[in-house]
């Protein structure tokens, strides 16, 4: 009797080492974050979605209030119009009634310099015979040297209206027309974030604002969970040389009896301490190496992350049994 015993005890210990010594990696269940920062602080005007949505690229998440930026963009586009008139004016040349201004002005600067040359010369002929004071002859004096000024303005403005343009001043007037095109453009594109949509499929996993909140421009206005599940564990060192990109695992949840399918996305090359839950025996002084292993397709999407989850790859065949 006791020897049969014995014989019977002995499979199950036998099991029992077998099974305990199949190498088990501990990690969570995860899926890749996309946060969504503000453009700037204002405030929340619409909010289209609630967390637990599934979204599709480019569907609208919320949106911002756009009249201070719809203001900006507006003064924008009148610089842009007026370095425009000034480029037009400085390639077209002056239109033909400011030419004839001009002309008019060179005129009568030119008749008023003439006259201010003779009140001069009669000055001057009166203060010799000693008629009038040297303050008269001067205030003639600086009146002419003020006409013949004028004079010359005039002439060097009708000069430049029949010349034309430099070719330096229409590079000058290109180069504000373009920053002042680009400073548009810029706040176009700053002006279409105010809109707040969905860069990839994907469900809502947190919206921190309420409806009329104003969040900090840098603040997160929305995180979303995309891509396929996959289990994020920490491969020890003891362990790193058998598995590969593409190796088949076997990942469960914690506190669940169903195993899932899986195969090895990523390894990383740099080694790092072990975190606190992954620390099991031998292992708990060893440094480890992060892993990604995701999920077949038919494991469905609406695994809750941040699960522990177990996972082996050494016996991927059959379901995991732990």
């Amino acid at each position: 009797m006791t020897r049969w015993m014995g014989w019977t005890v002995l499979p199950v210990i036998l099991g029992a080492c077998a099974k305990s010594s199949e190498p088990i990696m501990l990690g969570t269940l995860e899926r890749d974050r996309i946060t969504v920062p503000a453009e700037a602080s204002e405030r929340i005007i619409r909010i289209d979605v609630s967390e637990g949505d599934e979204l599709k690229a480019g569907q609208s998440i919320l949106a911002l209030d756009t009249r201070r930026i719809d203001a900006s963009i507006e003064q924008a586009t009148a610089d842009v119009r007026g370095a425009q008139a000034v480029l037009d004016e400085l390639l077209h040349g002056r239109r033909e009634e400011v030419i004839d201004a001009a002309r008019a002005q060179l005129t009568g600067a030119t008749a008023r310099a003439v006259n201010a040359r003779r009140e001069r010369d009669r000055a001057a002929e009166i203060r010799k015979r000693g008629l009038n004071a040297q303050a008269d002859l001067d205030r003639t004096e600086t009146a002419l040297g003020s006409a013949e000024a004028e004079r010359d303005a005039a002439r060097a403005n009708l000069a430049e209206f029949l010349n034309g343009s430099r070719i330096e001043n229409i590079e000058l007037a290109e180069a504000s027309l373009a920053a002042r095109r680009a400073m548009l453009e810029q706040l176009q594109l700053t002006r279409q974030r105010y809109s707040v949509v969905s860069a990839e499929n994907g469900r809502i996993d947190s919206i921190p604002f309420k409806l009329g909140n104003q969040p900090a421009a840098g603040a997160i206005l929305a995180s979303l969970l995309t891509g396929p599940i996959y289990a994020r564990v920490y491969v020890p060192a003891s362990q790193r040389n058998a598995m590969a990109i593409g190796s088949r695992c076997n990942v469960q949840i914690t506190g669940s009896e169903h195993s899932y399918k899986a195969s090895v996305r990523s390894i990383r090359s740099d080694p790092a301490f072990t975190p606190y839950f992954a620390l099991t025996g031998d292992d708990a002084s060893r440094l480890a190496y992060r892993s990604e292993i995701v999920l077949d397709e038919d494991a469905g999407a609406d695994l809750p992350v941040g699960q522990p989850v177990q996972v082996n790859c050494a016996a991927t065949d059959t379901p995991a049994r732990y």
